[in-house]
């Protein structure tokens, strides 16, 4: 019995000296004596289990929650196809409001555009791709060239002659600054700017051909004629006849439209029972005497 208080004390000297927060963790179990010890060794291990049991639990981690979407699919990086890897290198170009070289444009965005032969003549061959021989250096071509507001002034004045505004979002592609001159020139008076209803943010630009000046017109209406203006409300159909009569007004009555027969045959049937058409009879010296209706049977005596 002294060997088995002894194997009971270390058992319990390991289990306080170390914490273990899952079964991997835990110590191994102590060797079994001899086979002539089978039942105390056995007693031993119920004795372990109800020990540290409770430790254990207590000390389980708890798993850290991560915001990973798993129903989206993960970014991977530039992949392996070709057409990928193409618009990777042509979006971070056009980002990039200087031209780069090969190299630096191969290693900022992953792709294999320096060794890759059939990458390297696919993205030379792009319509907004320009390359410079002189300088070996890529840039991407935008739609409009300016980079100040003069120019860009002339550009929505340009626009404006042929008939259309400019897309706010184009023009920010062009030239990052864009949006802030484009806010500025509208306080100048120069243009005039349309907005999102939701967010206010600015859509289409167009020039201000009439100036804001006090011969010529152009300028803000104050602010009492804006309210003076929407407090107007338009009264109900009963209302509206009695203020038209009042000032002498009449309503306007709308044209009534008659609907028209319809002409044609109906669709989805093809075909049908022949009409039949009524015999124009010609010999009418004949009338009376012979029907030219039936068929003629000769008399026979």
């Amino acid at each position: 019995m002294s060997k088995l208080l002894k194997d009971a004390a270390a058992f319990k000297n390991t289990l306080q000296r170390q914490e273990y927060s899952s079964w991997h963790s835990q110590p191994k179990p102590l060797d079994a004596p001899s086979t002539s010890t089978a039942a105390p060794s056995a007693v031993l291990a119920v004795a372990g289990e109800s020990a540290g049991s409770p430790s254990s639990s207590s000390s389980k981690k708890k798993r850290p929650k991560t915001n990973i979407v798993y129903s989206q699919p993960a970014d991977t990086g530039t992949g392996n196809n070709v057409n990928t890897q193409l618009v990777y290198a042509v979006n971070h170009l056009k980002s990039t409001p200087n031209p780069m070289r090969l190299q630096d444009l191969a290693i900022v965005t992953n792709t294999p555009l320096d060794t890759d032969h059939f990458l390297l003549e696919k993205f030379k061959a792009h319509d907004r791709i320009q390359w410079d021989p002189k300088t070996d250096l890529y840039s991407y071509k935008h739609e409009y060239t300016f980079r100040n507001k003069a120019a860009l002034l002339t550009e929505i004045q340009r626009q404006t002659r042929k008939g259309g505004g400019i897309s706010v979002r184009t023009l920010k592609e062009s030239w990052k600054e864009a949006p802030l001159a484009i806010e500025e020139l509208e306080k100048e008076g120069e243009v005039l700017v349309t907005r999102t209803v939701k967010d206010g943010q600015l859509r289409m630009v167009f020039w201000n051909e009439i100036k804001p000046t006090e011969e010529g017109g152009g300028m803000q209406v104050e602010k009492e004629f804006h309210d003076l203006w929407h407090s107007l409300t338009v009264p109900n159909d009963v209302d509206l006849l009695k203020q038209l009569a009042s000032e002498g007004l009449q309503v306007t009555a709308a044209e009534t439209l008659t609907p028209k027969a319809p002409t044609g045959k109906k669709k989805g049937k093809k075909g049908g029972a022949p009409r039949q058409r009524q015999v124009r009879i010609t010999n009418t010296h004949l009338k009376g005497e012979i029907d030219l209706q039936r068929d003629y049977a000769a008399h026979t005596k």
